[in-house]
């Protein structure tokens, strides 16, 4: 008769070798059976910075992987599971994960993901394309402001500026342009050419974007007509600029509106450091409120500037649609990003003034 020490081993033992065949024949499945075998094509995407556990859980859900677990330790014993792209990829059901692995790994994604912020100007965006791989930053410009192009677009506009809808795209690349670089003189001729379609196709998404999303805040459901538009996107860029606040955006443009009624000067900051362009040190100072040369100075020009100023939210150009209906005339900045004060009068708003300039001397 056989120890009991010794048949609680045989026992363990024969536990530990049924474990290991099972989970060896789990691994062997998952490795060399694929979910399908009928395969079809799966567009699958990866978000920047996405975690490996939460795309192996995806991977199984979209029915590409039989097991999100054993995916994870494939990636970790092959070291790949910090090397995962971004981007939208082509995959299959009928693909073993090592070949899906490989792809998100190695392989290149059909459409790559980028987020186009609220508030760039048009040459940021240009300059955003083009650090992403999409297009060069020249061609790009070259093209929102083609006559042909704007007007093939319905922009009443010398540029696409505020038309070029801030959103997260996923977009093509153009293969020979991973990594744009400035144009030199030993540059062809016939690499122009598919450049410009790719940057015409990119600035169409994001314009056509601009008038699908705008759609449902037109009175009435009517795009309006072209002076009314350029008011309402020039004044709505202008709103995106001076508060990052939803709630206040109706009353800044309310404020707005109320000096336009007045034939006030406008007096807005954002304008006239549009107008100075991409030479803007960040700083802006008294002889640039005082330049006559900058059409965008609206402390020097009446009206509203020429034309919009950057790129803004849905919520900037509903409040330039329907502006807040109030008495206020000015507004200035409260400390630490609490919003702004609004006030009535010449005399409140520089009492307002002075509280913000003494609230910026106090030690933190």
């Amino acid at each position: 008769m056989k120890h009991p020490v010794l048949r609680v081993c045989s026992l363990l033992f024969l536990i530990l070798l049924y474990a290991a065949g099972y989970l060896g024949l789990r691994a062997w499945t998952f490795l060399h059976e694929a979910p399908e075998a009928d395969g079809r094509e799966v567009f699958f995407d990866v978000l920047p910075g996405a975690r490996l556990g939460n795309v192996a859980r995806q991977l199984f859900e979209a029915g590409l992987i039989t097991d999100e677990k054993a995916f994870v330790w494939l990636a970790r014993l092959n070291q790949e599971h910090n090397q995962l792209k971004a981007g939208r990829f082509a995959l299959n059901t009928g693909w073993l994960p090592e070949t899906v692995l490989a792809t998100l790994v190695h392989g290149k994604p059909v459409l790559y993901r980028i987020t186009v912020p609220e508030g760039l100007t048009l040459w940021q965006t240009a300059k955003l394309l083009e650090t992403q791989g999409f297009v060069r930053a020249e061609i790009f410009l070259n093209v929102v402001t083609d006559p042909t192009f704007l007007t093939n677009c319905g922009i009443p506009l010398p540029s696409a500026e505020g038309f070029l809808m801030p959103d997260t795209y996923l977009l093509k690349k153009d293969e020979a342009q991973d990594n744009p670089k400035p144009k030199t003189s030993e540059t062809t001729e016939p690499s122009v050419s598919p450049e410009r379609k790719q940057a015409t196709n990119i600035a169409r998404r994001l314009v056509d974007n601009f008038w699908s999303r705008a759609e449902s805040l037109w009175p009435g459901n009517k795009r309006p007509q072209a002076d009314q538009l350029k008011r309402w996107v020039i004044l709505a860029s202008i709103v995106e600029k001076e508060t990052s606040l939803e709630e206040e955006r109706a009353r800044v443009a309310g404020v707005y509106a109320n000096r336009l009624a007045k034939n006030m000067l406008l007096q807005a900051d954002p304008t006239v450091i549009y107008g100075l362009g991409q030479k803007f040190s960040g700083r802006l100072l008294y002889r640039h409120l005082e330049d006559l040369k900058n059409p965008y100075n609206t402390y020097q020009h009446a009206g509203l500037p020429p034309g919009p100023i950057c790129s803004f939210g849905m919520s900037a150009l509903k409040a330039a649609i329907s502006p807040e209906a109030h008495n206020f005339l000015y507004f200035v900045a409260q400390s630490e990003g609490k919003g702004h004060v609004f006030s009535r009068t010449l005399e409140e708003h520089n009492k307002a003034v002075q509280k913000y300039r003494q609230s910026k001397k106090k030690p933190n």
